[in-house]
């Protein structure tokens, strides 16, 4: 099963190579790397809006390096609370906060140094700086009290998580009763071969740790979500690297997937 590393492998080293390929990402967004970034292929490959993109500054498009569309999942309400579950450089939370309002609040956790510093600069720049809140922290630990927001979207992430039972466990936490799951992942139509699950360059390019399609259900059902469901695929690895390295009939795609925190009834 996908939803954790292999016993032997080092998560320690993954989580170390992960940051510093967004590091990376964050310093030098117009380098080499396995897997497409900025405006024009969120536009172009995963059906984002000009009208949305124009409204970010480019501090953050640039550094887009999503797999999915979190906004063409589901409504997010003004006076809601958005939790971007590892923001990057921002683009999601920031188009997350202008749908929030003045009266909503857009929270943003990522682990990468260089991306937070991006992710409030570009929150200042968009005039957002009053509604964005940037927060250090994992996607095993979230910053954010129980029951604390409405939204938790999040853009290529779960993948890279070693433990991904905590990741949905946490996302849970955090989510009101009734909120909702708006996440674009990758996933695969079989199990990676071990081999393939055991290099961290492959996890952090956003295959490795990929969840075959029927397990991301499952895990969220799990977690004590209903109604999960994928509702958009996307080829977000076409002409890349990264398409080279793993098996045409794995069908690696990026798809976004909803789900609820249910209600729980008490007699």
């Amino acid at each position: 099963m996908a939803a954790t590393c292999p016993v032997e492998f080092d998560t320690e080293y993954l989580r170390q190579q992960v940051r510093a390929e967004y590091q990376r990402v964050a310093l030098e967004p117009h380098g080499e790397f396995h897997f497409h970034r900025g405006a024009h292929y969120a536009h172009e490959y995963l059906k984002y809006a000009w009208q949305d993109l124009d409204r970010v500054p480019a501090l953050a498009r640039d550094r887009f390096a999503g797999v999915g569309n979190p906004h063409r999942i589901a409504t997010i309400y003004p006076g809601e609370t958005v939790l971007d579950h590892a923001c990057g450089a921002g683009m999601d939370l920031i188009i997350a906060a202008r749908r929030a309002g003045p009266g909503g609040r857009a929270i943003g956790v990522d682990m990468t140094p260089a991306m937070r510093e991006n992710a409030a600069a570009a929150a200042e720049l968009a005039g957002l700086a009053d509604v964005i809140d940037i927060r250090a922290g994992v996607y095993e630990d979230l910053p954010a009290a129980d029951d604390s927001v409405d939204v938790v979207i999040s853009n290529g992430v779960i993948n890279l998580a070693p433990d991904k039972r905590r990741v949905f466990s946490e996302i849970h936490r955090v989510l009101r009763p009734g909120g909702r799951v708006l996440i674009a992942d990758v996933v695969v139509q079989r199990e990676l071969k071990l081999e393939a699950r055991r290099d961290p360059d492959i996890w952090a390019a956003c295959i490795g740790g990929a969840l075959p399609e029927w397990e991301l259900a499952e895990l969220a059902a799990e977690a004590g979500f209903v109604a999960g469901r994928i509702t958009e695929r996307f080829d977000c690895f076409r002409n890349t690297p990264a398409e080279h390295k793993v098996s045409p009939d794995l069908h690696v795609q990026g798809v976004n997937f909803f789900a609820i925190k249910r209600y729980e009834i008490f007699d």
